[in-house]
């Protein structure tokens, strides 16, 4: 009896390699938030400064800021009488609980509807 050549390989569909990559970047992005994710958030809000989206998290001793237009500042927690207080020299953040104001050349805007930061799903 002659020996039976092998079936040839299986080559996948277009169909069936779109679909396993749409499987594998769903199953990526549905991923619960990281423990560290977690505890960032715990330390973070989000206010609205004339409008816009601001995002701020306290750490150690620091503020750091994401402002509306995508820029990063940090300021240093510098004494207070009571609540908070932090400046980098040219803008300062002060305030209490989920009342804060933000500082610039003397001119004081409250920062409105603060409220904790919610990371995304």
């Amino acid at each position: 009896m002659p020996a039976s050549a092998p079936p040839p390989p299986r080559i996948p569909s277009v169909a069936g390699l779109i679909a396993a990559v749409a499987l594998a970047a769903l199953t990526a992005c549905s991923g619960q938030p990281s423990k560290e994710e977690l505890e960032a958030a715990k330390n973070t809000f989000a206010c609205e400064l004339a409008g816009e989206r601001i995002v701020i998290r306290f750490d150690s001793g620091e503020a750091r800021l994401l402002m509306p237009g995508g820029d990063r500042v940090t300021l240093y927690q510098i004494a207070a009488a009571s609540g908070v207080r932090f400046t980098n020299g040219i803008l300062e953040l002060r305030g209490k609980g989920m009342e804060l104001q933000l500082i610039r050349n003397g001119v004081v805007t409250m920062l409105d509807a603060c409220q904790p930061y919610a990371p995304p799903k």
